[in-house]
């Protein structure tokens, strides 16, 4: 059942967060954050890309300052690091010259714990997560499971009152992932001991759901928080079940209609500055393009979003992320839930290889983020350097990660032909 406890344990209250990016402009990350993290509850977070679900957290564990509003612990405003947190991370963050004891027992030292409790404590949380027979491992010798078991292990041998969790499960396997999974909630069902609650941030609805007892979905960017959903369904639960459905329904209908509104509110712009306007490339190769619409055609040109993400086996976010793309093209269009071919988009599938290149390349030029690298291009004596793009990338987005940005226009203007990436000489020149 829910927690019925009131009192939080944190508390989140009018979060802004601000970064300075190039040439002074401020990147917005967060805007307006209110949340709370209960006793006995396990909060996951989840969102698109760049709606600052990993600043959340950074925030709560008192990484970072928030640029305004507070963090509490307890009623009290947080200054510093949170004492009650510990973190487990995606990308394990192991010293690799240590040994799976040392690794465990180099967080404990840095309390100041006498060796003794040091030794005792980092035997009870590796023995907590299975590890025992591995204390002399070194990680180059751990399964990627194993090393993820090293990092909560870490995270638990402090006894924190909050384990925050960053996709912890998103750089194992499926069969490893459900037992990491298992494992974490047999020891947050223990309430002789913490941790009292679990924040995680999630990828996928259906472990979102499986796990958490609320669920904190966000909008970016900047970072909103678009509503929390109770999930008020027993332990064990059944992901089959009608009533898993119906909540998985709901989230994605939450998600969809903030991420692919039907009906576009544009905001007026002076007109000295509306031809700089340019909009963010989501982040996906161009064969996972071509995978839609390839398979919506396989559905005599509509789909639903679920059914193409149950069918084809790709996370939602990855499909709704995918889907933007294409419609971004004018490939797609997206009525509610549905994924339909528009007659551009027909055209393409039906086209031979050249045909479809040549349709490619006419619609990167319809979008003002290619003709500024052409222009650039051109100023340049048809050479333009990585470096000069990046810093155009990150002036004119500043929110959007430049590198990323970057291969996202390299890959998808390969595909087009309209310029190559010479990689040994960091220059992009005309195909």
């Amino acid at each position: 059942m829910p927690p019925t406890y009131t009192i939080p344990i944190c508390e989140l209250r009018g979060i802004q967060m601000r970064f300075s990016g190039p040439k002074g402009k401020v990147q917005r990350v967060l805007e307006d954050i209110r949340l709370d993290v209960r006793q006995d509850e396990i909060l996951c977070l989840i969102g698109p890309n760049g709606s600052g679900k990993s600043t959340l957290l950074r925030l709560l564990a008192g990484l970072m300052p928030p640029t305004q509003g507070e963090v509490r612990h307890h009623g009290e405003k947080l200054e510093g690091l949170n004492p009650g947190v510990a973190m487990v991370f995606q990308s394990f963050a192991l010293y690799p010259w240590m040994t799976v004891e040392e690794n465990v027992r180099v967080v404990l030292r840095a309390r100041d714990l006498l060796e003794g409790e040091v030794r005792e404590r980092a035997h009870q949380a590796i023995r907590k997560v299975g590890l025992e027979g591995f204390e002399e491992a070194f990680p180059r010798e751990l399964s990627r499971g194993t090393k993820q078991r090293v990092g909560v292990a870490r995270a638990l041998s402090v006894d924190p009152e909050i384990l925050v969790m960053d996709e912890p499960f998103s750089q194992v396997d499926a069969l490893t992932a459900e037992a990491l999974r298992a494992e974490i909630m047999d020891i947050w069902a223990d309430k002789e001991r913490n941790p009292s609650a679990i924040v995680m941030v999630s990828q996928s609805i259906r472990e979102a759901l499986l796990m958490a007892d609320r669920v904190a979905v966000l909008s970016g960017s900047p970072g909103t928080l678009r509503t929390i959903v109770d999930v008020p369904l027993p332990r064990p639960r059944d992901s089959r079940s009608p009533e898993f459905m119906k909540l998985v329904d709901h989230i994605h209908d939450i998600i969809t209609s903030a991420e692919l509104p039907d009906v576009l509110v544009t905001v007026p712009v002076p007109s000295a500055s509306k031809d700089d306007q340019i909009e963010p490339l989501p982040m996906v190769q161009s064969a996972d393009i071509l995978g839609l619409l390839e398979f919506l055609e396989t559905q005599s040109g509509a789909s639903d979003l679920f059914h193409v993400a149950s069918h084809t086996h790709v996370p939602f976010e990855k499909v709704l992320t995918t889907v933007k793309a294409a419609e971004m093209l004018d490939l797609v269009d997206t009525p509610k839930r549905a994924v339909l071919l528009t007659p551009l988009g027909k055209r393409f599938v039906n086209a031979n290889m050249d045909d479809r290149k040549d349709l490619w390349r006419a619609q990167l030029l319809e979008l003002r983020l290619f003709r500024v690298v052409q222009e650039m291009m051109d100023l340049d004596d048809g050479e333009l350097p990585k470096e000069e793009l990046l810093q155009e990338l990150a002036t004119r987005l500043p929110m959007e990660d430049p590198e990323q940005t970057f291969e996202t226009i390299v890959a998808w203007g390969r595909f087009g032909e309209l310029f190559a990436y010479r990689e040994e000489r960091g220059v992009l020149t005309p195909e």
